[in-house]
């Protein structure tokens, strides 16, 4: 089932019908995924879980009220995210979204690698062209991407997750969030940059000559834009 399906009027209705494996392939489909944006908030795996749980709870009581006028999947992961969000005041944290656009310390890429104008100093070159499922095994890659996700600070990993991982929207990612679309671009732009800096330190110097990219899903999707040309893209100071 595409995420697509998930917002057919059938099957809403046999949400709201409480039928069992409707339900077990929602969660089966997102609950790991709302795992993530969870974690992308708080900053930690357990306290993900239990808002997830929570939220699951809120998701099965509000089934019945729930009015198509956003997709499934943009409902789900808002109560998530307000649910994190609502643990972060509860004990007295500062949640880290909208992010502060100034200073070097959050910086992905240091001041000095850019120009006046906003263009790079010496563009960061693609890669050789390398088959990741070939060399390293797609799951192998796949796994290092994980963990340089998870090092992210919170407030890059929760948009990187919902744009390159989960595939929402611009527009969708912002109101799940509470973003605003500038904060957006540039937490996402971050994320990205120390991302692909992280399997670049892993790649370049066993990259052979010659091949495509051929990985699936998300790892492809993944792959696309880590191999996006950046030489003509003014880059965000």
């Amino acid at each position: 089932m595409s995420d697509n399906e998930f917002d057919d009027p059938a099957f809403i209705a046999r949400l709201q019908a409480g039928d069992d494996a409707a339900y077990r392939r929602l969660v089966h489909r997102f609950h790991a995924s709302m795992v993530r944006v969870a974690n992308g908030i708080i900053g930690s795996r357990a306290q993900a879980e239990e808002v997830v749980q929570d939220s699951w709870a809120a998701v099965f009581t509000a089934i019945d009220r729930y009015e198509p006028r956003t997709t499934l999947a943009a409902w789900l992961f808002t109560i998530v995210a307000n649910r994190a969000r609502s643990r972060i005041r509860s004990e007295g944290r500062l949640t880290s979204l909208p992010a502060s656009l100034g200073g070097d310390e959050d910086r992905a890429v240091p001041r000095s690698a850019f120009q006046p104008d906003g263009h790079w100093v010496d563009a960061p070159q693609m890669w050789d062209p390398l088959d990741p499922e070939r060399e390293f095994g797609g799951r192998q890659l796949w796994q290092h991407v994980q963990a340089a996700i998870e090092r992210l600070p919170e407030n890059q990993k929760a948009v990187i997750v919902l744009r390159d991982i989960e595939q929402r929207s611009a527009e969708e990612a912002c109101a799940i969030l509470g973003i605003s679309e500038a904060n957006q671009r540039v937490l996402l732009h971050r994320a990205r940059v120390r991302v692909r800096n992280a399997i670049d330190v892993l790649v370049r110097p066993r990259a052979p000559a010659g091949a495509g990219p051929s990985g699936k899903g998300a790892l492809r999707r993944l792959w696309e834009w880590l191999y996006r040309p950046r030489k003509s893209r003014p880059a965000f100071a």
